[in-house]
């Protein structure tokens, strides 16, 4: 019963929140598609699609294309909730030995100051 339960409430979330509920036009979509047909019976269903879809234009059944899936979007608002819980961390005693090593940042061995100087000069205006 959980499970029937979590897939009900699962599908109202995705088709309340998400373009999901589009499938559920696919049947005024197959009756259009049924329509055309009995007044075309050449027609095929990709042309039937590509009439529809790629660069429609105002005919005359348009208030029934416009009804078909994919054809208008709505924005979904969107709310999202964030709980602060505060982060603790208590620690009774140390677990690992913490060692402090000094790591020299500049070396003066490696670098010859002339050269840096001849690099980075500022520019010159003749």
């Amino acid at each position: 019963m959980k499970k029937y339960l979590a897939i009900v409430l699962l599908s109202l979330y995705l088709c309340s929140t998400t373009e999901l509920y589009q499938f559920l036009k696919v049947p005024v979509l197959i009756e259009h598609f049924i329509e055309h047909k009995a007044d075309n019976p050449e027609m095929s269903f990709y042309g039937f699609l590509k009439l529809h879809y790629d660069h429609h234009v105002k005919d005359a059944d348009w208030k029934t294309d416009q009804q078909l899936p994919f054809i208008t979007h709505h924005d979904f608002p969107t709310m999202v909730f964030t709980l602060h819980v505060p982060l603790t961390i208590d620690l009774k005693e140390p677990h690992l030995p913490v060692t402090v090593h000094k790591i020299p940042v500049y070396n003066d061995e490696f670098s010859d100051r002339e050269v840096v100087a001849s690099v980075w000069q500022p520019p010159k205006f003749c």
